[in-house]
């Protein structure tokens, strides 16, 4: 009888902790799901990317930017040997200087016979010249003319050579295409790069996005436009504001990295939603996230639920 009763209390206590275990998961710990106007998904924080490339062909020398590295539109990142390029502009300019020389005691002596054709025919007019020294003036005028048409189209060629060449030296300095942080650096001084082989990968840190993925269920509910919240574990307390500016048009199966808590959901769809702002650039590419998308006006918004 008394093996009895012990066993009645303890497989009461037993329930009675049970229960209470019950209810304090109930009250502290379940998942409730978002109200209806929310949903919410999970993913990483990715950019836009810019690669960064050389027009020419060449030996790395100097190396002015690293992974990490936030950079600005037109900084320079790299230069490439420009020792032989410095020799052709070296050979363009003495070019240039001779033409131009050429050029101006062409317009001189153009300028002079321009001046003894006026004075002859003028002459001549008075009956105090020949014509035939007029027109020999004329004559040496013309010559001169062409001599000086020929200069300045010589000039010319040689301007373009050097800017050619100019052009070609400016080539070796590699600069950035936008402003943002260094995520890749290919190249170490020393190397010697091909024409258009990358460089570097430059992500816009002010034009960050959330890529995370729809369940296929709720993807009618997302539109273009509207707006989300952004989580993220580094910053719990303070969401980010973004919206909804990409909706894939065909459903992919669950990428391995994004943890789902449906494991029934295969098909999801990709949505980008793009960050307003980036404040102190807080926010870098590769951050995992969470998000919720409203998609019906006048709701509260909630955290993530997960």
């Amino acid at each position: 009888m008394r093996n009895l009763m012990k066993k009645i209390l303890t497989s009461t206590l037993v329930m009675v902790v049970v229960a209470a275990c019950i209810a304090v998961w109930w009250l502290f710990f379940r998942v409730t799901p978002l109200p209806e106007g929310l949903v919410q998904a999970n993913g990483r924080i990715e950019g836009d990317h810019y690669t960064v490339a050389g027009k020419v062909a060449g030996k790395i020398t100097e190396l002015k930017a690293r992974e990490g590295d936030e950079v600005k539109k037109g900084q320079v990142l790299a230069k490439l040997d420009d020792a032989q390029i410095n020799a052709k502009v070296l050979q363009a300019q003495k070019g240039l200087d001779v033409t131009e020389a050429l050029c101006r005691a062409a317009e001189v002596s153009e300028k002079q016979s321009r001046h003894d054709q006026a004075r002859l025919q003028s002459l001549q007019h008075k009956n105090s010249a020949s014509k035939q020294e007029a027109e020999q003036a004329t004559s040496v005028w013309k010559v001169a003319k062409e001599k000086l048409a020929a200069a300045k189209a010589q000039c010319g060629v040689s301007t373009a050579t050097l800017q050619e060449v100019l052009s070609l030296k400016d080539d070796l300095t590699i600069h950035a295409p936008a402003k943002g942080i260094i995520t890749t650096r290919i190249v170490d001084e020393g190397e010697i790069v091909a024409a258009g082989s990358p460089l570097f990968d430059i992500v816009d840190l002010d034009r960050l996005y959330l890529k995370v993925y729809v369940p296929e269920k709720q993807i009618g509910k997302v539109r273009l436009g509207l707006p989300a919240r952004i989580y993220t574990d580094a910053f719990p307390d303070k969401p980010f504001f973004a919206t909804v500016r990409y909706i894939a048009s065909r459903a992919e199966f669950t990428p391995k990295e994004v943890q789902t808590p449906d494991e029934r959901v295969k098909l999801v769809y990709a949505v980008k939603l793009y960050l307003t702002e980036n404040p102190g650039h807080k926010l870098t590419p590769g951050l995992p996230a969470d998000a919720v998308i409203r998609w019906k006006e006048g709701i509260e918004w909630e955290k993530p639920h997960w």
